[in-house]
C-alpha cells in the first residue's frame, strides 16, 4: 500500500513538473514571442517534450505535446484565446508538431530507458565482482554465509538471510545480516523456504508464486544440487521495479551457490584425502607392524622354549648368548613401541617439551649405552668440538633421537663399518652429525625419508615401519631445530641435527645463551 502511494504521488509530481513547464515556456513565449515567430515558437514548445521524456519517460512527454499544442492554438494561432483556426493548414502543422513530438518522446523515453538498464548492469557487475572478490578464498562455510548476505544486503540496502535444511531436513535460519536479526525469526520465512527448497523456483514478490508478497525467497542452487534459499526482504520496491530487483538479486544467487558448492566440494575432498590417508597408514601401519614384531618374537620365543627344554644341554655360554638375544629383541620391540607412542603424542598434539639445560655429550653417551649390544662390531668415533655449550632441550626426546637416527645408521651398514659423530657450534646453533658407511639414500628421497611411513628405494627390502626418522622430525622442529639427510663419501649417509642455543622468548620473557659459564637459570 505504501509503495502504491509512493508511486502514485511520483507520477503526480512528474505529471505537475511538466505541465508547470509548459507553463513557464508559455509565460516566456507570450513576452518574447513577438520577435520569434509562430514557426519557432512551435518548435520551443518540444522543448518541455523532450525534457519530460528524459527526466520522467513516456508519459509525461506526450502530456507535455499535448498541453503544449493547445497552449499553442489557443494563444498564439489566430484567433487568439480560441481553440478554433482561421487556416486549415494549422491543422496540418498541429498533426506535424504532435507527430514530431511523439517520436521525440519515444526516443528520449527510450535512450532514457538504456541508460538506465546500463546503470543497472553496471551496478550489478559491480556488486557481482566484490563479492567474488571477497569469497574467493574463504574455506569456511559459516564465513561464508556471512559474507554473502551481509554484501547482498549492503548492495541491495535491505535485509538477507540464508536459510538451509539441517540434518533432519528441517529449514532454518543459518545466516542472516546485520540489521536482521528480527526479520529472520519470521516462521513465514521456514515454510516459504521449504516450498523454494522443493520446487527449485523463486517465491514472493514480483514471482509466479506469492507475488504480492512483501519478500522475495530465491534458491541458491547449481546444476549439481540444491544448497539453500537466500531471503530478501522486498517491501520496499515496487512490483514494477521488480524485474530487475530479481535479475539482480538470481545473478548474486548463482555466484552464491557456485561458492557454497566449492566450499562443499572443498570439504568432501578433504574427508576423502583423510580417509584415504588413514586407510593407506593404517594398512602401512599393520604391515609393517606384521614384519617388525615377527622378527624380534620369533627370536625371544626360541631362545625362551630353548632355555626351558634343553636346560641341561646349554652351557653358561650358550645361554648367556640366548638371554643376550632375548635382551635385544625386547628391546627392538620396547623402541618399536615408543615409537609408535611418540608417533601418536606427536599426531594428537599432545607432544610437551620440559627443557633444561644439558650438554651433548651426555645425551649422546646415553644413547650409545642404551645401543652397546645392537652395534656390536661396529666402531664409534666421536668427535667434538672443545667447550661445547649445553643447549636447552628435552633430554628425554632428543636422546629418542639421537637412538633413532644411530639405530638408522647401525641397520643399514655393515658389521665392522664406522659410525661417526660430531658436534661443533657456531653463534645461534649447535650441530650434530650422525655419519655411517652404509647402503645410503637415494637422491630422489633424501626429502621424503623424514615422511610418516616412507621407505627409501634402496632400503625396502629391509623389515622397517617408516617412523623413526618421522619422529625424530617432528621432535628437532618442536625444538626450533632441523634435521637433514644428505649423502656421506665416498658410502654411506649423513644425518644433521641443528638446534638452537637459547631458549625462545615466551611471554615477554628473554632466556641468555648459556656457553659453559657458572649460570643459573
Amino acid at each position: 500500500m505504501i509503495n502504491k502511494r509512493m508511486d502514485s504521488w511520483v507520477s503526480w509530481q512528474s505529471y505537475g513538473s511538466t505541465a508547470l513547464f509548459v507553463a513557464l515556456v508559455t509565460v516566456f513565449l507570450k513576452t518574447f514571442g513577438s520577435f520569434l515567430g509562430l514557426v519557432n515558437i512551435a518548435l520551443l514548445y518540444l522543448v518541455p517534450v523532450l525534457f519530460s521524456a528524459v527526466r520522467w519517460g513516456r508519459g509525461p512527454s506526450f502530456f507535455a505535446a499535448a498541453v503544449g499544442i493547445l497552449s499553442l492554438d489557443f494563444l498564439f494561432v489566430p484567433p487568439i484565446f480560441s481553440l478554433t483556426v482561421a487556416d486549415l493548414r494549422y491543422l496540418i502543422s498541429f498533426l506535424v508538431f504532435i507527430s514530431v513530438a511523439a517520436l521525440t518522446a519515444s526516443l528520449a523515453s527510450r535512450l532514457r530507458s538504456q541508460f538506465h538498464q546500463a546503470q543497472q548492469r553496471e551496478a550489478s557487475t559491480a556488486a557481482l565482482y566484490e563479492l567474488s572478490r571477497k569469497i574467493t578464498a574463504i574455506s569456511d562455510i559459516d564465513v561464508l554465509l556471512q559474507h554473502i548476505v551481509q554484501h547482498v544486503s549492503e548492495t541491495l540496502n535491505t535485509k538477507v538471510a540464508i536459510i538451509l535444511p539441517n540434518a533432519l531436513g528441517e529449514q532454518q535460519v543459518e545466516a542472516y545480516s546485520m540489521d536482521g536479526a528480527e526479520w529472520a525469526k519470521d516462521e513465514s520465512h521456514l515454510s516459504i523456504a521449504a516450498w523454494v527448497y522443493e520446487h527449485q523456483a523463486p517465491a514472493g514478490r514480483g514471482t509466479a508464486a506469492l507475488r504480492e508478497s512483501s519478500q522475495l525467497h530465491v534458491p541458491l542452487h547449481t546444476a549439481r544440487q540444491m544448497h539453500a534459499v537466500l531471503a530478501v526482504d522486498a517491501r520496499g520496491h515496487s512490483l514494477t521495479q521488480m524485474p530487475e530487483l530479481l535479475r539482480t538479486i538470481e545473478a548474486l544467487a548463482d555466484l552464491a551457490a557456485v561458492a557454497i558448492s566449492r566450499v562443499k566440494l572443498a570439504n568432501e575432498a578433504k574427508v576423502a584425502q583423510l580417509t584415504a590417508e588413514s586407510e593407506k597408514l593404517r594398512t602401512a601401519l599393520l604391515d609393517s607392524l606384521s614384519h617388525e614384531l615377527r622378527t624380534p618374537l620369533a627370536a625371544i620365543i626360541g631362545s625362551v622354549t630353548g632355555l626351558l627344554e634343553g636346560e641341561a644341554v646349554f652351557s653358561p655360554e650358550d645361554r648367556r648368548e640366548l638371554l643376550l638375544t632375548i635382551r635385544e629383541g625386547s628391546t627392538r620391540m620396547n623402541r618399536l613401541v615408543g615409537n609408535l607412542l611418540g608417533m601418536v603424542r606427536i599426531e594428537s598434539g599432545m607432544l610437551r617439551l620440559n627443557k633444561m639445560w644439558c650438554g651433548i655429550e651426555d645425551i649422546v653417551g646415553v644413547a650409545l649405552s642404551q645401543l652397546k649390544d645392537a652395534l656390536q662390531s661396529r666402531k664409534v668415533s666421536i668427535r667434538f668440538a672443545p667447550e661445547l655449550p649445553s643447549v636447552p632441550v628435552d633430554d628425554v626426546l632428543i636422546e629418542q633421537v639421537l637412538i633413532n637416527v644411530i639405530s638408522n645408521s647401525i641397520k643399514y651398514s655393515p658389521e665392522g663399518s664406522e659410525i661417526v659423530i660430531e658436534a661443533d657450534y657456531d653463534r645461534d646453533m649447535l650441530h650434530l652429525s650422525i655419519a655411517d658407511q652404509g647402503i645410503g639414500i637415494a637422491p630422489g628421497d633424501l626429502e621424503r625419508v623424514f615422511e610418516k611411513f616412507y621407505r627409501g628405494q634402496l632400503t625396502k627390502h629391509i623389515p622397517g615401519t617408516g617412523l623413526g626418522l618421522a619422529i625424530c622430525k617432528s621432535i628437532v622442529e618442536a625444538h626450533g631445530g632441523q634435521i637433514t639427510a644428505s649423502k656421506n663419501e665416498p658410502q654411506g649417509t649423513v644425518f644433521r641435527i641443528s638446534l638452537p642455543l637459547q631458549f625462545a622468548e615466551k611471554d615477554g620473557d628473554r632466556y641468555d645463551t648459556y656457553r659453559g659459564e657458572n649460570f643459573n637459570h
